[in-house]
C-alpha cells in the first residue's frame, strides 16, 4: 500500500441511509468494528490526510480524529455535495494537494491500492478525474478528484437540479481503472440488513453468492 504526500482524502458518510432505517448507516457494527473504522482502516494509508464528510453534529464523530466536514448546501445533493465540500477545503486548509481522493463508508472491501491505482491512470491520460470500475459498472463514489473541478462542480450544484453522479463523471472524459472482482467484488456496498450479513459472512470466511455476483 503506498501513500501519497499530496493526495487529500474524503470519506464519505453524508448518505440518508434509508434502506437502512436511517441513521449514521457507518456506525453500524460488522463483525466487531464499524464500518467506519473498517473504511478509515483501508483509505487512511493511502492519502496524507483524511477527512470525514458527514452532516448534522460533528461530535458524533469526535473519537475518530478526522476532519469533519459538512456539505455547503442545507439540503441533501448527494455525495457530489460532500466531494464538493472536501476540495473547498483542500483549498483553504491544504492548497498543496493537487488531488482528492473519495471513498464510501459502507463498502468495506476497497482495494487497499485505489488510490494508486488512479493516480498512475490519471497521470497517464493526462486527466483531472480517474474512477474506478468492475464487473463493468462504474464506482464514481470512488474516484481521484483533480483541484481544478472545484469551479465546475459548484456550478452544477449551485443550480439545484442535479444530474446523476455517473452522468456528470461520464461528462469529463475520466481514466478509468478496473479492479480485479475474480474472489469478490471489491465494491460491495452495504444498503440493507442483508448486506450487513452478507458482508460478515464474508470476513468470517464463507462467501456469499451476492458477493461473487457484486450484488
Amino acid at each position: 500500500m503506498t501513500q501519497h504526500t499530496d493526495i487529500t482524502g474524503v470519506l464519505l458518510a453524508g448518505g440518508q441511509a434509508r434502506r437502512m432505517g436511517g441513521g449514521d448507516k457507518c456506525l453500524l457494527p460488522l463483525a466487531g468494528e464499524t464500518l467506519l473504522k473498517r473504511s478509515v482502516a483501508r483509505a487512511q494509508p493511502q492519502v496524507s490526510r483524511l477527512l470525514l464528510n458527514a452532516n448534522g453534529s460533528h461530535l458524533r464523530f469526535s473519537r475518530t480524529g478526522l476532519t469533519v466536514i459538512s456539505d455547503h448546501y442545507d439540503d441533501f445533493r448527494g455525495p457530489l455535495a460532500g466531494i464538493h465540500a472536501a476540495l473547498a477545503w483542500m483549498k483553504d486548509h491544504q492548497p498543496q494537494s493537487d488531488w482528492l481522493a473519495s471513498f464510501a463508508c459502507d463498502t468495506p472491501f476497497f482495494p487497499e491500492d485505489l488510490v494508486e491505482e488512479l493516480s498512475q491512470a490519471a497521470h497517464r491520460d493526462g486527466s483531472r478525474l480517474a474512477v474506478a470500475h468492475s464487473q463493468g459498472r462504474m464506482h464514481p463514489i470512488f474516484a481521484l478528484w483533480h483541484k481544478s473541478l472545484l469551479d465546475d462542480m459548484g456550478r452544477t450544484l449551485s443550480r439545484g437540479q442535479v444530474p446523476r453522479m455517473q452522468d456528470w463523471v461520464n461528462a469529463r472524459a475520466p481514466s478509468r481503472v478496473t479492479f480485479d472482482n475474480s474472489h469478490t467484488d471489491p465494491f460491495f456496498n452495504i444498503n440493507t440488513p442483508q448486506d450487513l450479513y452478507s458482508a460478515e459472512e464474508e470476513l468470517l470466511g464463507k462467501l456469499p453468492e451476492a458477493l461473487k455476483q457484486g450484488a
